[in-house]
């Protein structure tokens, strides 16, 4: 590659999110470091490069986010191979639910692990290249949960809300060097994230919560079911990432902001009743 070309690094670049971004942002002109964490999981990334004839435009590198050893390795590599990043992509995470008193400690510490920590740890290590560069742009990926709160997923909700906060001190921190900071809460998509969630559930029959979370589950999965096509987050990534002075915030989604604008507006007892009423 010419070392002048813009250079992006996504993580969680497997599948979903990671998978359709990496390619949109290839087929834009960057070129992409694929991460993930298991490259055996690459083939599905690799047909859709080919298919597109962007594969020369593409690396996979491995990363765990929760091994921040391995991302201070790949950025580095990147850095004496490209010379620069110009955007990071931080996509990797996951979600789980149940209800708080049913979900382990140690299966909290695993959700905050990758969607917290994580997102901070690849932050970090890019930070000092695109400050000395004086310019460079971080997508963090959040969620509308981490704006509104459902029961049944607090683990996610927790990780989400994490990230909103971080995003704001940073963006605030990094502005006068350059560096642009952006959030992007996509709501319902069609992607693996929550079928993976449902694996994950803590809560089973046995619980005395499992009524109000099957109920919940239900729906989850029928919105899920007719939800939007994920590659509108990836074309909107890709647009945030060539702007110079991006928004904050980007909800995406089918319904989110009209969701938001209603949930700032209604007093809470009467939202509270609201979402208990459709639980019972």
């Amino acid at each position: 590659m010419n070392r002048d070309e813009r250079v992006a690094l996504v993580t969680g670049a497997s599948s979903g999110f990671g998978m359709l971004t990496s390619i949109a942002l290839a087929k834009n002109g960057y070129y992409v470091i694929a991460t993930m964490r298991d490259p055996a999981k690459q083939s599905p990334l690799l047909a859709l490069a080919e298919g597109a004839g962007i594969e020369q435009r593409l690396e996979i590198m491995q990363v765990d986010v929760t091994v921040h050893e391995s991302i201070d390795r790949a950025v580095g590599e990147v850095i004496r191979k490209h010379g620069r990043i110009d955007v990071l992509v931080n996509n990797a995470g996951y979600a789980i639910g149940g209800y708080v008193e049913d979900v382990p400690m140690e299966a909290w510490k695993e959700q905050l692990e990758t969607n917290v920590f994580g997102v901070i740890a690849a932050a970090k290590a890019v930070l000092p290249h695109m400050r000395a560069q004086a310019s460079g742009c971080i997508i963090n990926l959040s969620s509308v949960s981490g704006l509104t709160a459902y029961p049944g997923f607090a683990p996610y909700s927790t990780s989400k809300f994490a990230i909103e906060g971080f995003s704001e001190s940073l963006r605030l921190e990094m502005k006068p060097y350059g560096v642009r900071v952006v959030l992007v809460e996509p709501g319902a998509y069609r992607t693996d994230i929550w079928s993976k969630g449902f694996a994950g559930v803590y809560t089973t029959e046995a619980s005395p919560y499992w009524s109000r979370l099957s109920k919940l589950l239900q729906m989850v999965k029928q919105t899920a079911g007719s939800a939007p096509d994920p590659q509108e987050v990836a074309d909107a990534i890709v647009s945030i990432a060539g702007r110079s002075r991006p928004k904050l915030r980007y909800p995406l989604g089918r319904g989110v902001r009209l969701g938001l604008w209603s949930r700032s507006l209604l007093p809470w007892k009467w939202y509270e009743a609201v979402v208990l009423r459709m639980l019972r």
